[in-house]
């Protein structure tokens, strides 16, 4: 969440800033605002709102060209959405951006008496301390080492010097930064893509680095401020346009993308139709001996580990504990030796994430991180990687990334099974050809069935709440269908195990209640009937997600989505699918602003 940019050049450093923080929306925002060299002086535009409602703003108020500056998407953390708490935030000497938290802002606040503060953020306080500490020491990389070592929490941070026009300098601590480098201009950004347009090479820095970029220059200081090299790599190339190709929005886009982003995963890490991790694992026993493994992840990708978990114990017996990142890290978890612990992320700069792994790497565990982001930091902290090939997601709510994830998941299960003789290698073929059948046949023909979902979506959006019911790893699946409902429609929703209906949450079924009853796995259908009868004769309304041979489930049901029956695990894919396309459905029908939901972020880099 929140998005950097800093430029510095011969080009219109505004255009430039405005173009690379569209490129940023995605992350999820509720503000935006540059700071910019004008006459010798920083000047600072900031808006409530999109990215456009700031790019027209500067338009009527900025009619000469700058060359460096830098610019900000806020996801509000301290202070609510307003044009005083967007960044950037300083005072005459110095701007400043900032993603992450000050978990002492107040403490150092308090200290700031020299300072009066207009905002309610953390960031403004870092501004004022970086400020009173460039006044004593009259040296920017000094002041800025100072400062941040007096910060805690996690911080990106770009700033300009009203002193040293023309350059960007940036620091981090547990929140990426990644410096681009191009031909008379130079880049800092949250993210490459924000720069991608312009270079397509980078480089990282590291916890405590000072990085000084001017348009021809980039000179990067350790936390004690002695010079250090840094190693510059090329952008991986997406292979998805990055428009929305002629869809009405990107999240409809990106469900199209789903098959073509399955099988980019599936050839990359499978050979013969069989398991093949050597492009980033060159060696099998990575994978021997596993005592227990721990699924770790957050939101949508932790409904991809909990269907890891049930492919894991279903072929390889081992037990398995999935457990939301924000929580494994203070609840004590219990290891052995051989236990491996993967790390489920599509940026791979999750902060909860990424600071459960930094748990587990104390203990000198095995980890694997399965991420969509090459380079990231996830990826590079973890024993061992796996990529995801989704491409990028603009939309929010993340659709590719979760088939693409949970795809991955079977295939390290379907590994493993092998490795402990749990499954023949005949076996292992003919579930892979399934998943690739289901990849280029399945999925693609439920994304013609355009009238289904509306029709179903008639009747979710005149409601303010929904239920989600299924057994088995479909109970899973109505976690994630009932998240992105949530997500970008703001009906209220809730999934459970349908056998759980009777413990306490079939007192909330009235009539005309909604239940999605989510029945793809054969041998509950008649378990799944009996559910959706109980709920039915106390008034609900049963929309069914369910296979072409469910006929048990079709001829109670007021709403019927259909699936192709599928061996083995490919319904859960293409029921992924059909869940996304209600819930776009519904959020269509509602008006809702489907890719930018309010009050989320894509990324989510504080804890």
């Amino acid at each position: 969440m929140c998005g950097i940019i800093g430029y510095t050049g011969k080009k219109n450093a505004k255009k430039i800033m405005i173009e690379s923080l569209k490129k940023l929306e995605y992350r999820g925002y509720d503000s935006a605002g540059i700071s910019f060299f004008e006459n010798n002086r920083i000047r600072t535009i900031k808006t409530a709102g999109r990215v456009s409602e700031l790019e027209k703003t500067a338009d009527e108020k900025l009619d000469t060209k700058t060359v460096c500056g830098i610019g900000h998407t806020r996801w509000a953390t301290h202070g609510k959405p307003s044009e005083i708490n967007a960044h950037p935030h300083g005072t005459e000497n110095l701007m400043i951006v900032h993603n992450g938290i000050i978990e002492n802002y107040d403490e150092i606040k308090n200290q700031l008496t020299d300072y009066t503060f207009i905002s309610d953020t953390d960031t403004e306080v870092a501004a004022k301390l970086l400020d009173k500490e460039y006044k004593k020491t009259k040296d920017i990389i000094s002041a800025i080492c100072n400062t941040t070592r007096q910060l805690k929490g996690s911080f990106a941070l770009g700033i300009i010097f009203r002193d040293c026009p023309d350059t960007v300098f940036a620091t981090k601590k547990d929140s990426p930064v990644v410096i681009g480098e191009g031909k008379d201009e130079n880049f800092i950004a949250s993210d490459t893509s924000a720069f991608s347009d312009y270079t397509d090479r980078y480089a990282r820095l590291e916890d405590g680095d000072v990085a000084k970029i001017e348009k021809d220059k980039i000179t990067v200081f350790d936390s004690s401020g002695k010079k250090k090299n840094i190693k510059t790599e090329i952008i991986p190339s997406q292979k998805n346009s990055t428009g929305k190709n002629g869809y009405s929005h990107y999240m409809l886009k990106e469900i199209h993308e789903e098959p073509q982003a399955m099988k980019n995963t599936f050839l990359n890490i499978t050979k013969n139709f069989l398991p093949d991790f050597t492009a980033t694992i060159d060696d099998d026993s990575f994978f021997h001996n596993i005592e227990n493994i721990h699924i770790v992840a957050c939101g949508t990708a932790l409904h991809a580990g909990l269907l890891g978990k049930y492919f894991i114990e279903k072929y390889a017996s081992v037990p398995v504990r999935t457990e939301t990142a924000g929580e494994f890290r203070y609840s004590e978890p219990v290891f052995s030796d051989n236990d491996l612990v993967i790390i489920v992320s599509q940026s791979g700069e999750t902060a909860d994430s990424l600071a459960a792994l930094r748990l587990v790497n104390s203990k000198k565990l095995r980890t694997l991180s399965v991420v969509n982001t090459v380079g990231s930091t996830i990826a590079e902290e973890s024993s061992k990687v796996i990529y995801t090939l989704a491409g990028q997601e603009t939309a929010v709510a993340s659709t590719k990334a979760f088939n693409v994830q949970t795809q991955v998941m079977l295939i390290i299960a379907i590994k493993i099974a092998i490795i402990n003789n749990n499954m023949s290698t005949e076996k292992a073929q003919s579930i892979l050809r399934d998943l690739l059948d289901c990849t280029e046949n399945s999925i693609c023909k439920i994304l013609t069935k355009t009238q289904q979902y509306k029709e179903a979506a008639s009747l979710l959006s005149e409601c303010r709440h929904a239920f989600f019911i299924g057994r088995g790893y479909d109970r899973y699946l109505a976690t994630e269908a009932s998240l992105k409902l949530k997500e970008i429609t703001y009906i209220h929703s809730e999934a459970y195990a349908a056998s759980e209906l009777k413990h306490g949450t079939i007192s909330l079924i009235e009539d005309g209640t909604p239940v999605i009853a989510i029945a793809t796995d054969k041998k509950f259908f008649k378990k799944m009937r009996s559910n959706i009868e109980e709920v039915k004769s106390r008034g609900a309304k049963i929309i069914s997600v369910c296979s072409e041979d469910a006929e048990l489930i079709k001829e109670i049901s007021d709403y019927t989505i259909t699936i192709p029956a599928a061996d083995n695990e490919g319904n859960i894919f293409t029921t992924a699918t059909a869940v996304q396309l209600l819930a776009y459905y519904t959020a269509l029908e509602l008006g809702r602003d489907i890719d930018k939901p309010r009050n989320l972020a894509k990324s989510v880099t504080v804890e």
